[in-house]
């Protein structure tokens, strides 16, 4: 962000991390199992196969989690994951990214699945993705 926005009152956490899993099963067996991770939440993503497991240390919201999706069909690449930073004010933010011309792969939107989450994705400087997202009702809902 430019130099005039350092003193913002936006507020940034650490959300997830998103890996793309093979097998469902094998991955959190791994992490639970042998890294002595719990199970978060998990969910379908509905009619496209994708499952979705969050796991970690603690509670979603108060730490970070891993998201561990499969089904996408990118299972086999290197990395095509992404990082997930909470935000306050996601719309400012925007605001503010569009005018340092930052590339959006996926501009603000409320996602269809019923959620009650602000989402838009960037790319990093290297091309890395990074989810932006905001839960209605705070930063750390």
């Amino acid at each position: 962000m430019s130099e005039e926005n350092t003193d913002s009152e936006v507020q940034f956490r650490f959300r997830h991390t998103m890996l793309p899993v093979a097998d469902m099963e094998r991955a959190v067996d791994f992490y639970t199992r042998l890294l002595g991770m719990q199970v978060v939440r998990r969910r379908s993503q509905g009619d496209d196969g994708r499952e979705i497991a969050y796991v970690g240390y603690g509670e979603e919201g108060t730490h970070p989690v891993l998201e561990l999706i499969a089904g996408t069909g990118n299972e086999d690449k290197p990395w095509s994951g992404h990082i997930a930073i909470a935000v306050a004010d996601l719309k400012a933010l925007c605001a503010t990214l569009e005018v340092n011309g930052i590339n959006f792969t996926r501009q603000l939107m409320a996602p269809d699945s019923g959620t009650n989450v602000l989402v838009a994705n960037i790319l990093d400087s290297d091309g890395f993705e990074i989810e932006l997202n905001q839960r209605k009702g705070g930063i750390f809902n």
